[in-house]
Parts: structure tokens; C-alpha cells; sequence
């Protein structure tokens, strides 16, 4: 008798299962492929200055899993999460230790509550990502202060929408007095000696800072047709220990404003940015921060910036597309050893559609950077151009999966690697093939 109920056990376990993987809604991003230059492995170059086609070097994945779990009087309770990994391509397909070794993070788990308070408004808590402005071709996030904490965003204020959140974001950074050998930092007594453990050596100490950012925004403001904008302002606050207090009690905080306005044009969009950046955030806009509390830096402490940011994605005619990128930003008084930083940036991608599944996709970036530490100004600059044959899951910008075959040049004084007489290369060729896909 009991295995005639096996069948029908196993057939009732199967419906449960496949109406549980149903509710559960599934999403991702990936790239992934193989890349080889005129002198070993591929080389890459900073690809917030010139750009990422033809120039990712690694396997990097998120699978995102979410299920509504409430539903009742128009109010809802959802469950999100987010694991993801990054890995080089050396080796084989199975990522060991080392330089081969596969990295694994859990980039979002919370919970969002949507219309709790009859506004349509939703209140989250957990770690997510929050709210994130980036300029795809150069995988810039220019506004991203994502981490652990909470908040309620889009509740509906006039015109607008507005958002307010405290993110927990820690950077490491050296903010004691005294030994620095080999970066280590140690402890120090009220009156400026090391710590002795009982053996009499120094004892180390962590330098990290516990700093939570508090985001507040509003956005959707209508301006003129097709077109608006959102305001924002992040404060970045270094939560001190007693001891953090008393070794550097002059830390200080950051603060980053942002206004982003968004024009619809022609099927596409333009978005231009202005940020401006002070105290302990001074330096994100030449380190294309994005104005997180992990970007926290005494180095910067003094000092101001600001950001400029034109992007976005045009159709011209029914063939063409054109993507592109210019930032400008600029930093001063910051530090004794670097006084003025400023850097441009300027990417442009066209793409041409051949059919509904295959393109023919150009990118070219260049970058100068310039810095002024205590009178003795350098600069530096560097250019990518690549070319990619590419097909994909439809005619349009973004349409993907996509598989592309590329080759890249890229030029930048001193950056590569040595070739067989010891002298830096200057530039050099890549060709590969990569894959990428959201869903």
C-alpha cells in the first residue's frame, strides 16, 4: 500500500513546488568572457574614465530573489535579496585560492512595506540597493549610497515625490596619531603612548570608522514638457568611539548635494548633473565617488568639489543609436600634499542596427586628469577605442542578453605592463568575446 502513495506524494510535492517557484520573482545581471592581448592576458584601463566595452576582464553575477508575502486593503509586505560574485577569468572554470580565487557578497536582503500609511508610500528596512543613479557605458554610479538601513521613500509632497533614509556605510581609513608602519595602526593612552599588551607589544588596532549617511530627496518635479528634476542632499557622519574621539577629535563629516535633471527627447533621454561636495566627501567627485559614507576621507577633510555630468541615450533615425558621457569635476584645498585635483572625462558609443538581432557597436573614451600637490603640478590622460560585432535579444540600446566579439586599443603613459626589456608599454591591443544579460 505505501507504494502506491509514492506516485501520488510525489506528484502533490511537485504542484506545491511549482507554485512556490512561481510566487517567486526572479531577476539578475551578468557579464562574463574571455579577452586576450598583444601581451598576455587582457588589459584594462579605468573604466569610469573611458568607458566598458571591451574592456571588463572578469565573470561578475547577481541573482536576485523576491516574493510578495502579504497583500491585504492595498498593503503589502515584500521580502528582496541579492547574492552576488565576482571573479577574474585565470585558470580554469573552477575558482580555487589566490589569484583565482571568486569573491561572494550578500548585496541585498530586506523587507518593503508598501501603502502602510494610506500614501503609497513604502517603508524598507535590510540592506539594498538604494535608489542608484549610474551611467551605464562607464558603469559610473555617480548617487549610490546603498548598505544596511531604513527608511520611506516616494511619499507623495506636492509635485513631487520625496525620500528620506539612513544608510550604514564604514570606511576604512587611518585616523590615528602616531606608528603607521606597514599601515598598521596601534593604540594609543591619554597621553599619546602605545598601548602595551602584557608581553610589551603595541596593540593593534581597527581603523575603521562606524559612519552612517542620512539621504533625503525629492523627486520628479515637473519643469517644462517631457522634462524634470530631483534634488537631493547626503550627509555622511563619522560615529566615533571614545578612543577614535580623543586620538583625532577634528574628524570630519561629509556632505554631498545633488540636482539631476531628466529630459525625454526623440525616444531617448538626456540627463544632466550638478553635485557639489564638502569636508570629508570633498574628493568624490574626482574619484568618480558616488557620495556614499564609505568614500568618508580625512584626507579630504578641508577641502570642496564639485561635479558636472552630462548623459544619456538618443536615437538618431531608425538605425542609429548614440550613448555618451562628458564629466567635468574639480577639487580644492584638500590636503598640504595635494592642494587642486580636476579631471574630464568625455565617452561617446554609436551603434548601428543591422537587423533585429545584430549591431555593430563603436566606443570611444578619453580622460585627463591634473593634480596640484604643494606646487608641483602633474597630469595624466589616456584614451579606449573598441570595436564590436554584437547580437542581441532585440534591435534597441538595450536590449540584451548580447553576445559581443570586440577588440580594443588603449593608450595611457606608463600603465601596462612591462615588455621583455623591462620598459612600460604605453598602450595596448585587446580581442575577446563577452556575454551579458538582465532579466
Amino acid at each position: 500500500m505505501k507504494m502506491k502513495w509514492l506516485p501520488i506524494a510525489a506528484a502533490v510535492t511537485a504542484a506545491l513546488a511549482s507554485q512556490a517557484v512561481f510566487a517567486v520573482d526572479f531577476h539578475g545581471y551578468f557579464r562574463s568572457g574571455v579577452g586576450v592581448s598583444d601581451n598576455g592576458d587582457m588589459q584594462t584601463m579605468n573604466k569610469f574614465r573611458v568607458g566598458r566595452l571591451g574592456n571588463e576582464a572578469e565573470t561578475y553575477s547577481e541573482v536576485q530573489l523576491g516574493q510578495e508575502l502579504y497583500n491585504k486593503n492595498n498593503q503589502t509586505f515584500y521580502v528582496d535579496s541579492m547574492f552576488a560574485m565576482v571573479a577574474n577569468q585565470q585558470g580554469r572554470d573552477w575558482e580555487g585560492t589566490g589569484d583565482n580565487s571568486a569573491e561572494f557578497a550578500l548585496r541585498q536582503f530586506n523587507v518593503q512595506a508598501k501603502n502602510l500609511f494610506g500614501g503609497n508610500e513604502t517603508f524598507w528596512a535590510g540592506k539594498r540597493y538604494y535608489q542608484r543613479h549610474d551611467i551605464h557605458i562607464s558603469d559610473t554610479y555617480y548617487w549610490d549610497v546603498s548598505g544596511a538601513g531604513a527608511g520611506v521613500e516616494n511619499i507623495e509632497v506636492g509635485p513631487g515625490k520625496l525620500s528620506v533614509a539612513v544608510v550604514r556605510n564604514d570606511p576604512w581609513d587611518a585616523i590615528y596619531k602616531g606608528d603607521t608602519e606597514a599601515n598598521t595602526q596601534y593604540r594609543l593612552d591619554a597621553n599619546g603612548n602605545f598601548v602595551l599588551d602584557d608581553k610589551g607589544n603595541k596593540i593593534k588596532i581597527d581603523d575603521r570608522v562606524n559612519t552612517n549617511t542620512f539621504d533625503i530627496r525629492y523627486a520628479g518635479i515637473p519643469l517644462w514638457t517631457d522634462a524634470s528634476l530631483e534634488v537631493g542632499y547626503d550627509y555622511a557622519m563619522a560615529n566615533l568611539t571614545d578612543e577614535q574621539e580623543r586620538q583625532n577629535p577634528d574628524y570630519k563629516d561629509g556632505h554631498m548635494f545633488t540636482a539631476e535633471l531628466t529630459q525625454s527627447m526623440l525616444g531617448g533621454f538626456n540627463k544632466t548633473v550638478a553635485q557639489y561636495f564638502l569636508d570629508g566627501l570633498a574628493k568624490q567627485g574626482v574619484d568618480y565617488g558616488a557620495g556614499s559614507g564609505n568614500g568618508l576621507s580625512q584626507a579630504a577633510s578641508s577641502g570642496d568639489g564639485f561635479r558636472l555630468i552630462n548623459w544619456g541615450v538618443l536615437p538618431v533615425g531608425d538605425k542609429v543609436e548614440f550613448g555618451h558621457q562628458i564629466l567635468y569635476a574639480q577639487a580644492n584645498g584638500l590636503d598640504k600634499d595635494t592642494t587642486d585635483m580636476d579631471t574630464f572625462s568625455a565617452v561617446v558609443r554609436p551603434m548601428y542596427k543591422w537587423n533585429d538581432v545584430m549591431k555593430t557597436i563603436a566606443e570611444i573614451g578619453y580622460f585627463n586628469d591634473n593634480k596640484d600637490a604643494g606646487g608641483v603640478k602633474t597630469n595624466s590622460n589616456g584614451a579606449k577605442y573598441t570595436l564590436a560585432q554584437a547580437w542581441s535579444a532585440g534591435p534597441g540600446f538595450w536590449a540584451r542578453p548580447e553576445i559581443r566579439v570586440f577588440a580594443s586599443y588603449m593608450q595611457e603613459d606608463g600603465n601596462f605592463r612591462e615588455n621583455s626589456n623591462g620598459v612600460k608599454e604605453d598602450d595596448a591591443w585587446n580581442v575577446g568575446v563577452q556575454a551579458e544579460a538582465w532579466w
